[in-house]
């Protein structure tokens, strides 16, 4: 088991891993680029060999569709956009719930052909992810807020346009452990100390009157907290579903809290946009924030759609994820001012960052 103290220094402010078992279906940017030549290669040659001789063809206009689908202007429901004039926005994440919206919006999208194509791009780690986000290289992300604040305090240009999903998390401890207060002595794991799941065990801790120097804190990939519980390795963890699901489904612990219970409101995952792209295309930035809102929305209306993308998407039984998907809503994902400064309060009050970057410099409303 890699168990990993938690450190103060820049580049670990960033570490984070999936487990092993996840590498073989992920995506790394490199591999996807790698394809994309690929294909534009296999289509030029195509393209050559069915013009012919003298056949005066011109190449594609490259007509900005989803500029148009911003305004109004779309083609109708039943005329397929050429591939050609298709705008790709290309989005990173982790295989975790709190992106479902995104799987929605980016499976929507393939359905309508209306001008726009949403390609996930699967990350293995927090550090790949963000660092992909502020190089330009994915157009936007789904991140831990904390770690877009912390990217941002650091001078880097990301910003959040929306909320990825709204609470969704619990504390999830092994059967001896009642309180909070049980904690004392114990070790607990978190995926990231730039995290909401840090602040949670810091809100239990503080109702029962213990101090965070009393337990002690890991830091563990997720997919390993559900055995770490199991074998007694951990006394209890908190981390962005299906995890916490998967070890209570499995009756390996049950749930000390959920964090609508410790913190209403709470902001945990957003959608990060890159700098670039806000300031090159803000049309299409505006048009994937309002996709994944959309998204959001169906989601909720329609659970059984949603319990059904989930399983298509997460190594997770279909009980894990129905219990997952209970804790978790998608319906407004609205960054309001009083919730993130209540987010920029408790990031002081527990050490994760002296001076946490303003709302209206990290937040954009695109609309």
């Amino acid at each position: 088991m890699n168990l990993r103290r938690i450190r103060g220094s820049v580049r670990d402010v960033f570490r984070t891993s999936l487990h092993p078992a996840e590498h073989e279906q992920e995506v790394t940017y490199k591999e996807e680029t790698m394809k994309h030549l690929l294909t534009l290669l296999l289509a030029g040659t195509l393209a050559l060999a069915g013009c012919g001789e003298g056949s005066g063809d011109s190449p594609a206009s490259g007509k900005d569709t989803a500029a148009q689908a911003s305004s109004g202007s779309v083609p109708d429901s039943g005329t397929a956009v050429p591939a050609a004039e298709e705008q790709v926005i290309r989005i990173a994440y982790l295989p975790i719930t709190h992106s479902l919206a995104g799987l929605e919006a980016a499976r929507a999208a393939g359905e309508n052909r209306d001008g726009i194509r949403i390609e996930m791009i699967r990350f293995g780690s927090w550090t790949e992810l963000i660092d992909a986000l502020n190089t330009g290289r994915v157009d936007a992300a789904f991140a831990l807020v904390e770690l877009v604040m912390k990217a941002r305090e650091q001078g880097m240009d990301v910003y959040l346009s929306s909320l990825a999903h709204r609470d969704g998390n619990v504390i999830v401890v092994a059967d001896g452990i009642r309180t909070a207060a049980d904690l004392r002595g114990k070790t607990f794991a978190i995926p990231h100390r730039q995290s909401s799941h840090y602040i949670l065990l810091n809100e239990a801790l503080a109702r029962e009157n213990v101090d965070i120097s009393e337990v002690k804190i890991v830091e563990l990939p997720p997919p390993e907290m559900p055995s770490a519980l199991a074998s007694g390795q951990i006394a209890g963890y908190c981390v962005a579903e299906p995890f916490g699901a998967k070890a209570v489904s499995m009756k390996l612990g049950h749930v000390l809290y959920n964090s609508a219970d410790l913190w209403p409101d709470s902001i945990c995952c957003g959608f990060a946009l890159s700098g670039k792209f806000l300031k090159e295309h803000p049309d299409l930035a505006a048009l994937v924030t309002a996709r994944i809102r959309e998204a959001g929305m169906r989601l909720e209306g329609d659970h059984r759609h949603e319990a059904e993308l989930a399983t298509a998407s997460f190594k997770v039984t279909r009980d894990a994820l129905d219990l997952s998907l209970k804790w978790i809503s998608f319906d407004d994902l609205t960054i309001r001012r009083e919730h993130y400064e209540a987010l920029r309060e408790k990031v002081v009050r527990y050490g994760l960052s002296e001076a946490p970057v303003a709302f209206e410099d990290i937040v954009r409303d695109v609309r």
